[in-house]
């Protein structure tokens, strides 16, 4: 519990808080801190830079879990992509989450006024287009659950998502009514009840089988480009036709073909705790390593099956399922099945659902860096193919180094950046794309020397890729290929694991 603490507030902190920070919005000591920061890390979950701790992208396979159960984002994402490109304004996909509303898939346009939103960010029914169209389906304890939040929290500061509500606003009479409209119209309006200029129209996407909304598709604009009423003469239509399709996909999807479960899981935190000693939270790694057995065609298991996935004993694994379920992670069912709750996502993934190929690639380029005292570096290829982009870096403290621009471009074939990316991408340099990477020797400045590897994707397509530079003096060829290139082929291997987590549910720009 105190670990899954420690994941909320990096969380609702953007991401990124000092040790002593942690202490005080935890309330915790500072060497549980240390020790519950320590795992984390030893996880992959979090890096601590400096004196910062720092979501790492690992943390995101917690809610790509929840997200892979839930299939809606896999089946309905390329429909909403669709629609935003069609009416160039941002589409998002919902689901309900108690009292609250918490976004599922964001397809947004790339502006300099745009919705800001991220997947995992939850918001307050009240203040939004897709609340009512939930709350139409509410029970007497759901409406009170309700009403004892906004009396405890009337300026709904508990949603870090949104703007504190600064007046009464939208008071119970008033949502009642928007729900009763939601009701008899099927769709629903948000008139910048969030902050001023941003209005959103929404339809339910619902469930063939039960007829219940599954989760909320919106259309979300500025009254710069759209009034409220234009919303529903110009966008609602599109916007509907749109849900006709998810729906018919929903109806004609084949049953998921489940995925590999984690495997090593328990092996993995014993040998750790033994490695580490008390500075390894055992009980908090099983924890969370049990959130990872479920995902596509796992969505629901038994204590038996997440007991068999992680490794765990049945003992563990209940405590841990009974423990996530107190913190509204899981829910249990009658059928004596588990299923993740969109809370998961709760777990650092907001920050890191807007992150870029660079800020990925950083610290690791640091580390390596570090380790050879050598410059390193990541670049793209510019569209038409003849330059490279350099997209970020890291220097060393040498007196005779090489001073990396980003933004800064050069012919792509007079660098071995570019020609391991053009190698993967044409016909050119068969050989570079046989033995995977390229050497280039004093061709761009006399005396430098170089050495790149491809950064890949999910789909094995060659994004971007790094290198390390040198003089000539420092490194001969022979050095670079027997000392420098198993290191570098380590770090593609780390920034690929970490973009293939974070690209799962979300796009990961490569600038």
């Amino acid at each position: 519990m105190r670990g899954v603490g420690v994941l909320r507030r990096l969380t609702e902190a953007g991401g990124t808080l000092s040790p002593s920070a942690l202490e005080r919005a935890t309330g915790l000591a500072r060497s549980t801190v240390d020790r519950i920061t320590a795992t984390l890390a030893r996880m992959g979950y979090v890096r601590l830079d400096a004196r910062d701790v720092v979501l790492a992208p690992r943390v995101m396979e917690l809610g790509n879990a929840y997200l892979a159960a839930l299939r809606l984002p896999a089946l309905l994402g390329a429909h909403a992509d669709a629609l935003a490109d069609e009416l160039d304004e941002s589409v998002s996909l919902a689901v309900a989450d108690l009292d609250g509303i918490r976004f599922i898939h964001q397809a947004t346009r790339r502006r300099a006024l745009s919705v800001s939103f991220r997947i995992g960010d939850l918001l307050p029914v009240e203040r939004t287009a897709p609340g009512p169209l939930f709350a139409t389906g509410w029970t007497e304890p759901d409406w009170a659950r309700w009403r004892a939040r906004r009396a405890a929290d009337p300026q709904g500061t508990a949603f870090p998502a949104v703007p504190p509500q600064q007046t009464a606003g939208d008071d119970e009479a008033a949502f009642t009514e928007r729900v009763e409209r939601a009701r008899r119209d099927g769709w629903a309006l948000d008139d910048q009840l969030i902050e001023p200029g941003l209005v959103a129209v929404s339809v339910p996407v619902r469930d063939p089988a039960t007829g219940r909304p599954v989760c909320v598709a919106s259309v979300v604009s500025h009254t710069s480009r759209h009034s409220a009423a234009d919303l529903r003469t110009s966008l609602l239509p599109r916007l509907r036709t749109a849900v006709a399709a998810m729906e018919a996909d929903l109806r004609t999807a084949p049953p998921p073909e489940p995925g590999p479960p984690p495997s090593g899981l328990a092996t993995w935190t014993t040998a750790s705790k033994h490695e580490l000693g008390r500075d390894f939270v055992e009980s908090l790694a099983r924890g969370l390593t049990v959130l990872t057995a479920f995902g596509a065609g796992r969505s629901a298991l038994p204590l038996t099956e997440v007991s068999r996935a992680t490794g765990l004993s049945r003992a563990t694994a209940r405590r841990a399922l009974l423990t996530h379920e107190h913190l509204g992670l899981v829910r249990a069912h009658p059928d004596r099945t588990f299923t993740l709750t969109p809370r998961v996502l709760d777990l650092g993934f907001p920050p890191l659902s807007r992150t870029t190929l660079p800020h990925l690639a950083e610290p690791h380029l640091r580390a390596l860096a570090a380790r050879l005292h050598e410059p390193t570096a990541m670049a793209l290829l510019t569209e038409d193919g003849t330059e490279i982009q350099y997209t970020a870096g890291a220097g060393t403290s040498r007196v005779l180094t090489v001073h990396i621009t980003v933004g800064a471009r050069l012919p792509a074939t007079a660098t071995s950046l570019g020609r391991v990316l053009l190698a993967d991408n044409s016909p050119a340099f068969p050989e570079i794309r046989a033995q995977g990477y390229a050497l280039a020797d004093e061709e761009l400045e006399s005396g430098l020397r170089s050495i790149a590897v491809p950064v890949r994707d999910r789909a094995g397509r060659a994004v971007a890729a790094v290198c390390v530079a040198t003089h000539a003096a420092r490194r001969t060829l022979e050095s670079c290929v027997t000392d420098v290139l198993p290191a570098l082929h380590t770090t593609a291997a780390h920034i690929q694991t970490d973009l293939h987590t974070a690209s799962r549910f979300t796009p990961i720009p490569p600038t």
